[in-house]
């Protein structure tokens, strides 16, 4: 158990680490200045609830171990982040879109975290389910706004759904860890979670004038550490620093 819980806890933490990186690449580059702030504010919610996650990952891996060790000095295929969030960036309606789909994913998800039988994951499932509940309404009226535009906005995030929905099944599908974790009172029923993000985003959809896509082919492997080459570039850059300064303390 305590092996599936190290890992069911690092897919939560690297989920949140990994988005919070791609969030910040747009830091200075948003469309206007309103919504650069919105979304590195949400970057930083991010590496926020990354962190409060390593610090349990480090405390269930053992005492020699740290949050920052947990963080920038694991190898890419100790990363269980789902492969949709170490995409790049692309357009801001790509960014959007993933942004929606994951949050949406994620507020269903943390909804049950809430009431997890691990008194950590829950505490921060608490102190976290306000910021992914504005997460998910942000990017939901993003999506509306940019889908139902012009046209030029409504061609950018049809072809961001169609590129992305192939990203989206590895999140909602249930593998043997997950199985464990929901059994035990400890993770979220993702079969539940399943059924609520396909009501809400077709719901989303439909105000926004978009179609969902009808290849119900998924991606999968993040969650067990098989990844892109993108998540080899983030880390590149992500663990330079503390790389090159191991002793140092942030």
């Amino acid at each position: 158990m305590q092996k599936e819980l190290l890992e069911y806890t690092l897919r939560l933490g690297d989920n949140a680490l990994i988005l919070g990186q791609r969030l910040g690449e747009w830091c200075g580059y948003g469309p206007v200045l309103e919504q650069d702030i919105a979304l590195s504010n949400i970057a930083l919610d991010q590496l926020g609830q990354a962190r409060m996650l390593m610090q349990y990952a480090a405390r269930l891996k053992g005492e020699e171990y740290t949050e920052d060790k947990m963080a920038f000095f694991r190898d890419v295929t100790e990363y269980h982040n789902v492969l949709m969030l170490e995409l790049p960036n692309d357009h801001w309606g790509f960014t959007i879109m993933r942004q929606f789909l994951f949050d949406t994913f994620n507020y269903y998800q943390y909804t049950q975290l809430l009431q997890s039988q691990d008194d950590h994951i829950k505490s921060v499932a608490q102190k976290a389910i306000k910021e992914i509940t504005y997460h998910a309404q942000w990017s939901a009226e993003w999506v509306i706004r940019l889908g139902d535009g012009t046209e030029e906005s409504h061609q950018k995030m049809q072809t961001a759904l169609d590129e992305l929905w192939q990203w989206t099944g590895e999140m909602l599908t249930p593998d043997a860890v997950d199985e464990k974790m929901r059994e035990a009172g400890i993770g979220a029923d993702l079969n539940k979670v399943k059924e609520e993000w396909q009501q809400k985003v077709a719901e989303i959809l439909e105000i926004a004038t978009l179609k969902k896509p009808e290849d119900d082919w998924m991606q999968e492997g993040g969650k067990q550490g098989e990844h892109s080459e993108h998540l080899g570039y983030i880390l590149a850059e992500m663990q330079h620093l503390p790389r090159m300064y191991p002793e140092a303390e942030w």
